[in-house]
């Protein structure tokens, strides 16, 4: 064995015995009304977070987590893949622009930089198949132009689809047939570089899309029958995801490879399956796991991994599911959801955002003279979910009780609260009013918004006036 060789895989010894154990939360940012990114840092540090997970670079997010010592995996979005295969400048001014300066400039603990996000996941369809590698490549060599590389770690966070299993077993795990080549050249890069690889898994999706999937082999109570694999057990859905990985990894000659679970939690609305209960039951469960330092029976020491999520997020893609909107252990304004436990406060529950404003106490609703079968009501309903968020609306949900004056009062007032309260945004043709009366009913909570926060290079405002003015065409149908 070479001296270069022997080298390496030191360093990939030394990097899996050295990735740090403990919990971090993914911060997502795709609402209409975010909070400014000073108070969620006094907010993680508030609950003792130490790692956050970004999905991009934003300045004024990196710029407020500076000295805040909390660990940053810092994003590149799917969409940036290919001008950083392209050109290597490309990669260099990004890395010069989003970590070098943030931690030079503002003290900012940059740990890791996600390459992509899930962008071999099947439903991509094959976009990201040739781009990922050679910007994975570029920001490495970008890295160690900086001279960052020993500080600063590649990876690229994959689902958990990008493996698969011949006999259903984690024994039988290997990378995906269709993507295998494209995967053992990322995997080589990232053991060489004493990197990990990142893996978000997610047992409620498997809930979601199988109604014959066994509910309680997704949770850690022990009360799933297990699964047998040549003697080895697993009471879990976790574990056995896990250990296929691990599985797969040793399959293909990387078997001392760290792993991170960039993603993993419970949506609490917007599927019968997303609730308050479950999400609780199964994120408490996984930082009791945590905090007792307890892996997996292939790998059974700690586990390093990111909660997902922090905040509701009301402005992400519902296309995989209404629930997309709901993955938060807090609500938009930094409220916690349930009682939650992460070890890491003297309270032993989760404290909420400190320093938050409201605007004024005002509700738009349906009218009470107003009629159900007025011929507006349908398109009216349907344009405010289209630019708002009904997704707590339905079958299982939160709201899923009110009547159909609730359901439009309700979508009506998600377009009146996500437009700022203008009065612009509350004149459906005949149908709706301004009231001060509270109209939550029972589990269902109509939100006043927060006050919006301007900062960043994609302020709000302009996008507030354009759904008005987009409103004001829609109303010249009525007229």
């Amino acid at each position: 064995m070479g001296l270069v060789s022997l080298l390496l895989r030191l360093v990939a010894l030394f990097s899996v015995l050295s990735v740090g154990s403990g919990i971090g939360a993914n911060w997502g940012t795709q609402a209409t009304h975010p909070l400014n990114p000073e108070i969620v840092v006094k907010l993680l540090r508030d609950n003792g977070i130490q790692k956050v997970k970004l999905f991009d670079a934003d300045y004024d997010t990196l710029r407020a987590l500076g000295k805040s010592g909390i660990e940053v995996m810092v994003g590149i979005p799917n969409d940036m893949l290919a001008p950083l295969a392209a050109k290597m400048k490309n990669a260099e001014e990004w890395v010069s622009k989003n970590v070098s300066k943030h931690i030079t400039t503002d003290n900012v603990n940059i740990r890791y930089v996600a390459v992509g996000n899930e962008p071999f996941l099947q439903t991509y369809n094959g976009t990201f198949l040739s781009t990922t590698l050679p910007a994975l490549q570029n920001i490495q060599s970008a890295l160690i132009k900086a001279g960052l590389s020993s500080q600063v770690k590649v990876t690229v966070p994959m689902n958990a689809d990008v493996y698969e299993s011949a006999n259903s077993l984690p024994s039988g795990g290997d990378f995906r047939q269709d993507i295998h080549e494209y995967m053992l050249p990322i995997v080589k890069l990232l053991s060489d570089t004493g990197s990990p690889f990142t893996v978000n898994i997610y047992p409620f999706i498997s809930l979601y899309i199988d109604s014959n999937f066994p509910a309680e082999y997704a949770f850690f109570d022990g009360n799933a029958s297990p699964v047998n694999d040549g003697g080895t057990y697993y009471y879990n859905m976790l574990d056995a995801n896990l250990d296929t990985l691990v599985h797969t990894l040793q399959k293909n000659g990387f078997g001392n490879m760290p792993i991170i679970i960039g993603e993993i939690g419970w949506p609490t609305d917007g599927d019968r399956n997303a609730n308050m209960e479950y999400a609780r039951r199964f994120n408490q469960g996984f930082m009791s796991r945590i905090a007792g330092g307890k892996g997996t029976p292939l790998r059974p020491g700690p586990i390093d991994a990111y909660l997902f999520s922090l905040i509701d997020e009301d402005a992400k893609s519902i296309d995989p599911g209404n629930f997309e909107r709901h993955w938060g252990i807090f609500t938009y304004d930094g409220q916690p959801k349930y009682l939650l436990n992460l070890g890491t406060t003297n309270s032993g529950r989760l404290l909420p955002a400190r320093g938050i404003q409201y605007q004024e106490n005002k509700w738009c609703v349906m009218r009470p003279n107003a009629r159900l079968d007025d011929p507006s009501v349908a398109a009216s309903v349907s344009y405010a979910c289209s630019l708002a968020d009904c997704t707590k609306l339905g079958y299982g949900t939160s709201c899923g009780t009110l009547d159909g004056k609730g359901n439009i009062s309700y979508a009506f007032n998600s377009y009146f609260q996500i437009n700022n309260q203008l009065d612009e945004a509350c004149k459906f043709p005949n149908l709706s009013m301004i009231v001060k009366t509270n109209p939550s009913q029972g589990t269902c909570r109509f939100d006043v918004m927060i006050q919006p926060y301007y900062g960043g290079a994609d302020g709000r405002l302009p996008k507030q006036l354009g759904l008005v003015a987009a409103f004001a065409l829609f109303l010249l149908t009525f007229l």
